[in-house]
């Protein structure tokens, strides 16, 4: 049987969550599958990383299907070669499907967000370098959507989710609950072609006893113990602003506490809004904001972090939260459903709207010893559950059993 993957998201040099999603699925498909043959179609020709994972298994091969322009690849070159030279089955790792597809098209769904808080997202023109490029775009939403969309991040995410939930034969959910969230928000949606399949993480994340190794990579990025440390976008949905302000309350009121707080991540929506924090609080020399770092340095830096904080807002899974309870560092996270369906009782949890609320969390985490050790091996334990061979495998199944 030959299946057909979307690998433009997995061939990114800087990938974050979606991304590592597609790169460690195709990864984990070659190390499983040495029967069906795989099509990686691609939008630019394979790195190097690409290449490696899938060098031992001479049934996966690559497609570059060129395009002039540089938008609409999935909706127009993609779906070109959906009419001509379609697989047995598609697989789509993130949302976006092509116009035209296989009845048996899979397409993954991470979350829904943008649907139930749309005040979390900024909604942004489809971003292009000519003038005439924006023009066209505007021009082409307008006739394919029959006037119902504008060429925007929000609508974009909205239309692409109910043209994949009406047109894919099967849709994978990272959690059960993202499942729900789609039967819910969606009313057309059939429950039965629905499957809730859990993401992994990468094996890398452990507890490393090399303290020489990860002062070493700490240094590289300018980083020093003790910190606190988030990782993911800096936005309103990861709930950056109240990160801080909670993180003023702490420095207020434990002054014996000397932890920094360490920002891996982007910018995104809000983040203007959480440097004003850091400044109007004085916390300019307490606050790091390191960008996107390297995937094999995180390790190194989550074994450094006294303790990790996710104050997420809404999410489809919360990878960063088992790569920290899987490196033994004690968690604090928001308390909504979809975290305690992955970190079950292995983190603080705190309400997401309750800055004091984190606050004392985090000095918990920071102070009591029997709780940071329950943490610990609670975290390990649970994170075991988790792995890219095993959402591998169950996607396989999925892909395997129509």
């Amino acid at each position: 049987m030959i299946i057909g993957i979307d690998a433009s998201r997995a061939n990114r040099i800087r990938k974050t969550g979606t991304e590592w999603y597609s790169f460690y699925l195709i990864k984990n498909l070659a190390k499983l599958d040495q029967k069906n043959k795989y099509l990686l179609y691609l939008d630019q020709e394979p790195n190097d990383d690409l290449k490696e994972i899938i060098k031992n298994n001479n049934n996966f091969s690559f497609k570059v299907l060129n395009w002039p322009l540089n938008f609409f690849w999935t909706l127009g070159r993609l779906s070109l070669e959906m009419l001509v030279c379609p697989p047995k089955i598609l697989f789509i790792p993130a949302h976006t499907m092509p116009f035209f597809a296989p009845k048996k098209t899979i397409v993954t769904i991470h979350d829904v967000a943008f649907a139930r808080e749309d005040r979390l997202y900024r909604s942004e023109e489809a971003q292009t370098e000519k003038k005439w490029s924006k023009k066209i775009i505007k021009f082409l939403v307008k006739i394919f959507t029959r006037g119902k969309y504008q060429a925007n991040t929000v609508d974009y995410l909205e239309w692409s989710t109910r043209f994949a939930l009406k047109k894919a034969g099967k849709i994978i959910t990272v959690s059960e609950f993202t499942k729900k969230e789609i039967l819910e928000i969606y009313s057309f949606a059939k429950t039965e072609k629905i499957t809730a399949i859990h993401n992994g993480f990468s094996e890398n994340y452990l507890p490393i006893n090399n303290p020489e190794k990860i002062n070493q990579i700490l240094a590289k990025y300018g980083l020093e113990k003790p910190f606190l440390l988030y990782v993911g976008r800096l936005e309103k949905k990861k709930n950056t602003p109240l990160l801080i302000e909670s993180f003023s309350i702490l420095k207020e009121h434990y002054p014996e506490i000397k932890e920094k707080l360490v920002l891996i991540g982007n910018a995104g929506f809000g983040f203007d809004e959480a440097k004003y924090l850091v400044e109007q609080f004085n916390l300019t020399r307490s606050v790091v904001s390191t960008g996107w770092i390297e995937e094999e340095d995180l390790p190194f830096i989550f074994n450094g972090a006294t303790s990790f904080i996710f104050p997420t807002r809404h999410e489809g899974f919360g990878i960063p939260v088992i790569q920290a309870m899987s490196c033994g560092v004690p968690t604090v996270a928001s308390d909504i459903p979809v975290l305690r369906e992955v970190a079950g009782e292995a983190v603080l949890f705190f309400d997401a709207n309750d800055k004091d609320a984190l606050a004392e969390a985090m000095a918990k985490s920071i102070l009591d010893d029997s709780l940071r050790q329950e943490l610990k091996e609670q975290g390990i334990k649970r994170a075991a559950n988790f792995g890219w061979e095993k959402c591998a495998q169950e996607t396989l199944s999925v892909i395997e059993n129509w």
